[in-house]
């Protein structure tokens, strides 16, 4: 069964933490086929540049996407790249549908604030430290929480983490395991 996941790339994205999530899950979708990862910019332009200058081509824009069709979505952060989906009423809509169908809802760093934005953030959850502010819930000091169909991260470092969890949670427990030690994560330990 085919299964799909959104990675928004927007105006600001944390570049490291977009690679991060990007790379795990193309990596996880060459194991299983059924996986499909959509990369979509916000607008027309496909070329978005993130916090850092760098410049990521997006494979079709937001519009082109079939909300209903998908399975989850991945959130990077950086604080512009947060703002820019937390101001975008598709994204809100899209994370709002798949939390009522209860498909996996995720994002790291400062974008757990769009979570909270949507309504969807309560219990436990971890962001990028002093992005708790104001947010429902409650922060973890840790590196990936998992909170039912809610997955957050805390930062740049643990943008690989993150994706490995929703390889997990996507995939299996055998593609998960194929890519923890293929990427070498035993080694950071």
């Amino acid at each position: 069964m085919s299964k799909k996941i959104l990675i928004p790339l927007a105006q600001g994205f944390e570049e490291a933490e977009f690679i991060g999530i990007a790379d795990v899950l193309k990596r996880a979708g060459e194991m299983d086929k059924n996986l499909e990862v959509i990369i979509a910019a916000l607008n027309q332009e496909l070329l978005v540049k993130g916090a850092n200058g760098i410049v990521i081509k997006a494979d079709c824009s937001l519009e082109a996407i079939e909300a209903k069709e998908l399975d989850a979505i991945a959130l990077a952060g950086g604080f512009e790249g947060m703002n820019n989906l937390k101001n975008n009423s598709q994204i809100l809509n899209i994370i709002k549908k798949l939390h009522a169908d209860e498909k996996i809802v995720a994002a790291i760093c400062a974008s757990p604030i769009v979570l909270n934005t949507a309504g969807v953030l309560e219990g436990n959850f971890t962001c990028y430290p002093g992005c708790e502010a104001g947010l429902k819930g409650t922060r973890l000091n840790k590196a990936v929480v998992v909170n039912k169909n809610i997955i957050t991260a805390a930062g740049p470092a643990t943008a690989i983490l993150f994706g490995l969890e929703l390889a997990k949670i996507l995939c299996g427990e055998e593609i998960y395991k194929a890519l923890y030690e293929g990427m070498l994560i035993p080694l950071t330990k």
